[in-house]
């Protein structure tokens, strides 16, 4: 993965900035489905940000469905960027649910009684 750049001076968390780098190589290939990707101290240096905030991305976009964690065998790209922003897009839609009181059964049933599935 080249060219990977976070902006201190933006507003954007820089986690946030270094989740969307990634996001970014694997939408445009440059981190391929099924490939390792180098380890977050490496990813951290070329950033310039800590092994911290690299792993707080990386656990980011796990949640996405975008990354898998194989303990002893790194991280891997198990996703497409249109799966991981129908994830998104899906967990924005339960937690608004839940504010307004709904749970995420509830949910599964009103999608289902649309024929939306």
């Amino acid at each position: 993965m080249k060219g990977l750049e976070v902006n201190r001076a933006e507003a954007i968390p820089l986690y946030d900035q270094v989740a969307a780098e990634i996001r970014r190589a694997i939408a445009e290939g440059e981190a391929a489905l099924g490939e390792r990707l180098p380890p977050a101290i490496d990813l951290a240096d070329v950033l310039g940000v800590d092994k911290n905030t690299v792993i707080r991305a990386l656990h980011i976009l796990r949640d996405e469905g975008l990354l898998e964690f194989r303990r002893g065998r790194g991280v891997h790209v198990t996703g497409t960027a249109q799966r991981s922003a129908v994830i998104v897009r899906v967990n924005e839609l339960l937690n608004f649910a839940r504010q307004q009181g709904y749970r995420r059964d509830e949910v599964i049933a009103m999608i289902q009684a649309h024929g939306l599935t």
